[in-house]
């Protein structure tokens, strides 16, 4: 737990961003919370630096739900040695001195996540993938050197506001109707964490996919046997992920489809994830499947929130 939190009663805590799709979530949730104190700022005062300032300085942890290029402003308006930032947005997920807020990777990245003062919230397609590959590669299972493709399938919510707009309109384009692949030109803002936690040699190949469904999502890496290093087998992975993921947030499952079909809406409306395994000897399929919204959002955040607070990392959680 962060010391600056011993002895003290209700956590202050600021939302810089809270009018966007990831700020209203968490605001939403934590002001049904007890432990914690809101700090607000008006219409006008939001947008007033000066205000912004104070109100990110006055904070014990302050969130940071923006664009990256105002995240990295913000994040250098905190002054005061003793508050916590964590940042939902990708400008500091690969960066020097901050944690990355994924603590079921090891005990090493809760630590961090528990003891730090910055801490970057995973995006929702790469906390997938690394849930996949970080157990792996660091039980020498997967070659860092792999060429690794991945697929992702996500609910419109992913989008934020502007894409929630588009699908829920009355009149809206029939092209909505069906999935829609994008990140075609493989210049995905998800990309350098997918590369750079896991710490791989070759960036993957990535097929993000948007459907007509709220939210929800389903992160494969699909792998030839032979992708794996010498004599790894099937349950060899299983049991490196069993191990890995046992709960309360992250779980692995052995089946986790419905009579053979595996929905990205499974955990929708949820803060958990469950990883599992299918395939055969000669090709494998992980998969990851979580919320968007959850894990792969305010869930994720409100987890770190947790442990920087000392309690449960399931606390207020949907699991």
């Amino acid at each position: 737990m962060n010391k600056s939190f011993f002895g003290t009663g209700r956590v202050k805590i600021f939302i810089d961003g809270r009018a966007g799709t990831t700020g209203l979530r968490i605001h939403e949730r934590l002001a049904a919370r007890e432990d914690v104190a809101l700090i607000t700022l008006d219409d006008a005062q939001r947008h007033d630096p000066d205000c912004r300032r104070r109100a990110l300085n006055e904070a014990d942890v302050a969130f940071l739900c923006l664009p990256d290029a105002a995240a990295i402003e913000a994040a250098a308006m905190v002054e005061n040695p003793d508050t916590v930032v964590i940042d939902t947005s990708t400008a500091h997920r690969t960066s020097e001195g901050w944690a990355y807020g994924f603590p079921e990777l090891s005990a090493a990245h809760e630590e961090a996540i528990r003891t730090g003062k910055r801490i970057a919230v995973p995006g929702c397609h790469a906390g997938g993938f690394i849930a996949l590959t970080y157990p792996l590669i660091a039980a020498g299972l997967l070659p860092r050197e792999a060429w690794l493709t991945c697929f992702s399938l996500t609910g419109y919510s992913g989008g934020g506001k502007s894409m929630i707009a588009a699908y829920e309109a009355a009149k809206r384009d029939p092209l909505l109707d069906a999935p829609r692949q994008y990140g075609l030109a493989q210049q995905h803002k998800h990309l350098k964490e997918m590369c750079g936690i896991p710490r791989l040699a070759h960036t993957p190949l990535f097929c993000p996919v948007v459907g007509d469904f709220y939210s929800g999502m389903e992160v494969t890496v699909p792998l030839f046997a032979g992708q794996l290093a010498d004599g790894v087998t099937a349950a060899d992975v299983a049991a490196v992920y069993a191990a890995a993921y046992r709960g309360p947030v992250v779980r692995f499952c052995t089946a986790a489809d419905q009579a053979g079909f595996l929905s990205a809406g499974t955990l929708s409306g949820t803060d958990g994830m469950v990883v599992t395994l299918a395939g055969n000897g000669e090709r494998l399929l992980l998969t990851a499947v979580y919320d968007n919204l959850g894990k792969g959002a305010s869930g994720a955040a409100l987890e770190c929130l947790n442990l920087i607070m000392g309690k449960d990392k399931a606390y207020g959680l949907v699991i």
